[in-house]
C-alpha cells in the first residue's frame, strides 16, 4: 500500500523537456525556468525547488540513469526524498545565493552562466577595451537636398590616431611588448570559493586592461593611448529620399581605438528643415495654389514651379471648386534606397479679389444679374 501511494515527480515534465533531451537542452530549460521562478524575482518558491530538484538529477549522468531505470536515485541527494535542489531552505534568499559567489549584486543570469560555463560569465569575459566608442551626431538639411544624393561636410571633435606613434601607443623606436602579468592573454585567473565549491573565474587583466600588450615606452604625445582628441572634417553622405530621424551609419568614423584598436562607428541622425511652400508627407509633396474665380470657372493652363525649381504646366479643369486637389505623378520625393518618386499634390484655393476696380465691379454686377 505504501509503494502504491509513493509517487515520484516526473522531472522531465517539471523542466518541460522530453526523455531524449540532451544535456544542453536540460541546461537551457533549467536556466530559463530558474530565472523565471526564483522567489526573490517574484516567482513561486515551491516551483523553484521542484525545478532545482529536477535539474540536480537530470544534469548528472549517473543519477539520470538511476532515475530512468528505477524512478528515483539512491544516494540521499535530490530525487531520493531526503533533500531537494541546491539544498535551499525556506529562508534562503537571493542575496545568500549571490553571496555564495562572492558578489552581492550579481544577477541570476550571471550566476547561472558562471555555473554552466566554468566561470566565464558575461560580466567577467575579457573584452576588447581598445575599441573606440561609437558617436552619434545630428545634421540639418533643407528639403531640396533630399532630391538626390549629396555630401555634407562637418567638423567633429573626436579621438583620432596619434600621428607620432601611428596608433601603437609606443614612442617611435621602442617596442610594444607582451604584458608580463597576463602573458599576453588579456585576462587573469581567479579562484572563487562558494558553498557550491571552488571554481575558476577569468577577469580582465588590471595591468594591460585586457589588451595583452603594453608599450615599452609610452608615446610622448598620446601618453601611451595611441590616439589624441582633435577636430576632424568628415564627409557625410545624405542619400536621396532621406527623412527626418533616419540614422546613417558610417563605419570606422567614430572614436579611434586605443593602441591600434578598432575604431567605433559614426551615426548621423538626419533632420530635414520644413519648406516654406512645400509640405512633405512620406515621399509625397503637398502645395497650396491660389487661383482666380475666372480660372476656376472657365479652366486654365498655368505654369508652376516644382521643388527642384523646374517649371511644369498645370491644367485647371473648368468648374473647379475651392479645395480640389490635383495630382502630378513622380514629382515628389525619391523613394529611399529604391527606384521612383512620390507624387506632387496641388490643392487649389479660389482667391477672393479685394480692392476691385470700377470696371471689375461692373463686370461682377453683370455676372450677378446673370445668376453667376
Amino acid at each position: 500500500m505504501i509503494i502504491e501511494n509513493f509517487r515520484m515527480k516526473d522531472y522531465y515534465q517539471v523542466l518541460g523537456i522530453s526523455r531524449e533531451a540532451s544535456q544542453d537542452e536540460i541546461k537551457k530549460a533549467y536556466y530559463k525556468l530558474a530565472h523565471k521562478h526564483h522567489p526573490d524575482k517574484g516567482g513561486d518558491e515551491k516551483k523553484f525547488k521542484e525545478i532545482n530538484e529536477a535539474y540536480q538529477v537530470l544534469s548528472n549522468k549517473e543519477k539520470r540513469s538511476q532515475y530512468d531505470r528505477f524512478g528515483r536515485v539512491f544516494d540521499g541527494s535530490a530525487g531520493s526524498g531526503e533533500r531537494t535542489g541546491f539544498g535551499f531552505g525556506s529562508d534562503f534568499g537571493w542575496q545568500d545565493f549571490a553571496q555564495g559567489f562572492g558578489q552581492e549584486s550579481m544577477d541570476l543570469e550571471d550566476i547561472l552562466e558562471q555555473m554552466f560555463s566554468g566561470g566565464f560569465s558575461s560580466t567577467t569575459r575579457a573584452k576588447d577595451f581598445r575599441k573606440g566608442k561609437n558617436i552619434e551626431v545630428g545634421i540639418e538639411i533643407p528639403l531640396e537636398l533630399v532630391l538626390k544624393d549629396q555630401q555634407k561636410k562637418i567638423k567633429l571633435l573626436k579621438y583620432i590616431n596619434c600621428s607620432r606613434c601611428q596608433g601603437s601607443g609606443a614612442e617611435p623606436g621602442t617596442k610594444v611588448k607582451e604584458c608580463f602579468t597576463c602573458r599576453g592573454t588579456g585576462r587573469v585567473q581567479q579562484i572563487k570559493r562558494s558553498f557550491f565549491g571552488s571554481f575558476t573565474q577569468y577577469t580582465v587583466c588590471p595591468e594591460c586592461q585586457g589588451e595583452g600588450v603594453m608599450p615599452e615606452k609610452p608615446c610622448n604625445v598620446c601618453k601611451g593611448e595611441g590616439r589624441i582628441k582633435k577636430e576632424e572634417e568628415i564627409n557625410i553622405p545624405t542619400p536621396a529620399g532621406v527623412d527626418t530621424n533616419q540614422l546613417i551609419k558610417i563605419i570606422g568614423k567614430g572614436d579611434a581605438g586605443r593602441r591600434g584598436g578598432k575604431a567605433g562607428d559614426l551615426y548621423v541622425r538626419i533632420y530635414v528643415k520644413p519648406h516654406s511652400v512645400f509640405k512633405r508627407k512620406g515621399d509625397d509633396l503637398y502645395v497650396t495654389l491660389p487661383i482666380t474665380f475666372s480660372q476656376a470657372s472657365l479652366g486654365d493652363e498655368i505654369e508652376i514651379s516644382t521643388l527642384e525649381k523646374k517649371k511644369i504646366l498645370l491644367k485647371i479643369p473648368a468648374g473647379t471648386e475651392s479645395g480640389k486637389i490635383l495630382k502630378i505623378s513622380g514629382k515628389g520625393i525619391p523613394h529611399f534606397s529604391n527606384f521612383g518618386r512620390g507624387n506632387l499634390y496641388i490643392k487649389l484655393e479660389i482667391k477672393t479679389p479685394k480692392n476691385l476696380t470700377k470696371k471689375q465691379k461692373e463686370l461682377l454686377e453683370k455676372l450677378k444679374e446673370e445668376g453667376v
